[in-house]
């Protein structure tokens, strides 16, 4: 079974910053990371991908648009048994609270710790397996 990580960012440098980070596990197949450039193209996504197995979303919170927030009951209404971590600039107790708020399991301030990201993921891959 193939398991996929949806990431959610704006930002086109940060497809490149995840595929150097995971870049074995992705190489060896472990998982399969796919991108979306915005909340809408998430939700979709989010919504085809059935089999192969979608077991985490990783979205940033402050997007053009649709805001990670705004997304987040939607996504959790369509996909109630994925996990979603938002990622934010600004990690204050009112950010944090809202995530949690609207459904995201946790919450991540950039700069992005990968090595509490790759636990994170790890956990989801033993989850899934």
């Amino acid at each position: 079974m193939s398991v996929y990580i949806l990431v959610v960012d704006d930002e086109p440098d940060v497809e490149a910053l995840f595929r150097q980070q995971f870049r074995r596990d992705l190489k060896s197949g472990r998982f399969q990371m796919e991108f979306a450039p915005s909340a809408p193209a998430a939700l979709q996504r989010a919504v085809d991908i059935r089999e192969p197995s979608l077991i985490l979303i990783l979205s940033d919170i402050n997007m053009p648009g649709m805001s990670g927030l705004e997304m987040l009951p939607k996504v959790r209404a369509e996909r109630p048994d994925v996990p979603v971590i938002m990622i934010t600039a600004y990690g204050d107790a009112e950010t944090r609270k809202k995530a949690i708020e609207h459904g995201a399991v946790g919450l991540l301030t950039k700069p992005i710790d990968f090595a509490l990201l790759r636990s994170e993921i790890d956990t989801r891959l033993g989850q899934a397996a």
